[in-house]
């Protein structure tokens, strides 16, 4: 493999230490999703063989195939980011320990009918849109409440926060914007969890109140194809 994943995760961790002193928090309180979608599984099991834990996929077929082939690292957590279908609920539902981007209720209630047969839990994230961004998922900050209530109402899905993807910038100062508004919308609704920041900005979302950042390309280097 010519990218070293587990030298680059030691300076992601390094600088991710490094936020959380400057912003007066402890290490311990974000975690770390190294966002492998589009990379091998050998990668993951690079990057696995360096202490890390939590990958996050961004498509349902490519997720269900990497569980398959790294079922023998039972100690691996996957995180789902990615826009969700109903139809695709049967290969997320299975594996993953946190969907990060809940926004339709007709997911949940596919989330909950199949968590059901399959007689676990998921932990969830609605998704929000918090720039108002045509071409993006996600709920409006003014749907969040709404949303919220009907999530908590299925017995298999717990709600713990939310999730968003600011626009893109060229400066990572320019994101905190969106950040704080996420951090402020989950103070309103009573949910702690903050999904926020990647490569670029995560050293931002963190000064913010980000409790799980998502890097990928820091990590792994450029997206491949997926296998």
């Amino acid at each position: 493999m010519s990218v070293d994943v587990a030298a680059n995760l030691g300076v992601v961790r390094a600088h991710l230490e490094a936020a959380c002193r400057a912003a007066g928090r402890e290490v311990s309180t974000v975690t770390l999703v190294a966002v492998s979608k589009g990379q091998p599984a050998e990668a993951i099991r690079a990057a696995h063989a360096a202490g890390q834990r939590d990958f996050g996929e961004n498509y349902a077929q490519e997720l269900r195939d990497k569980a398959q082939q790294l079922a023998d690292l039972p100690d691996l957590r996957w995180h789902f980011l990615g826009a969700l279908q109903t139809n695709k609920v049967k290969y997320v539902a299975p594996v993953t320990t946190l969907f990060h981007a809940l926004d339709r209720l007709e997911v949940a209630a596919e989330l909950q009918r199949r968590l059901l047969g399959l007689g676990r839990t998921m932990d969830v994230l609605l998704e929000v849109n918090v720039a108002g961004e045509a071409q993006k998922h996600g709920i409006s900050p003014t749907e969040a409440a709404a949303l919220a209530d009907q999530v908590r109402a299925f017995t298999q899905l717990r709600l713990r926060g939310l999730m968003c993807v600011p626009p893109a910038v060229d400066e990572a100062e320019a994101s905190r914007p969106h950040f704080r508004a996420l951090r402020e919308l989950g103070g309103r609704l009573g949910l702690n969890e903050l999904s926020m920041g990647m490569s670029g900005d995560y050293e931002v979302a963190v000064q913010e109140g980000a409790t799980l950042v998502r890097v990928g390309t820091a990590i792994f280097g450029p997206r491949q194809k997926p296998a």
